[in-house]
């Protein structure tokens, strides 16, 4: 077990109760299956603690950060600004085109082979055109300059 296991267990817990009681000033009709999801994070994150206290029992304790060893900040802080970005961009020109390029942007900076680049971004904007915009009916943000 690490112990900065610990810390993600409680904010998964913490997520999980912030979620239940914004879906309990929902409609009934519509907490169904926001109960559900949150049902299954609370199930797999018990999962997760039963495992970690059998690892613990198992190989002891750490601390955790030796996972950071690879840490590589010259990743992690332009992916980051492309985040930010990425979220400015969605708000000026929609869903679509933002993701479009953040995607191609994201996994260039991180010298992923172009077609691999292109397959990914294909299927993940068809995979939430298919789940959100067809079977959800969600309506994804379009831009104010749309």
């Amino acid at each position: 077990m690490k112990k900065t296991d610990i810390v993600v267990v409680a904010f998964m817990y913490a997520i999980a109760a912030l979620f239940f009681k914004m879906t309990l000033e929902l409609k009934a009709a519509a907490q169904t299956y926001p109960l559900f999801i949150i049902g299954l994070l609370v199930f797999l994150t018990t999962l997760y603690v039963l495992q970690m206290i059998r690892g613990a029992r198992k190989n002891g304790i750490t601390s955790g950060l030796e996972d950071f060893e690879g840490f590589l900040p010259k990743q992690f802080i332009p992916i980051v600004a492309m985040i930010v970005l990425y979220l400015i961009v969605m708000y000026a020109v929609g869903f679509w085109i933002s993701t479009l390029l953040f995607m191609m942007f994201c996994l260039c900076f991180l010298k992923v082979k172009l077609w691999q680049s292109v397959l990914s971004t294909a299927a993940i904007l068809a995979l939430v055109y298919c789940a959100f915009t067809l079977f959800l009916h969600v309506k994804l943000p379009s831009g104010i300059l749309l």
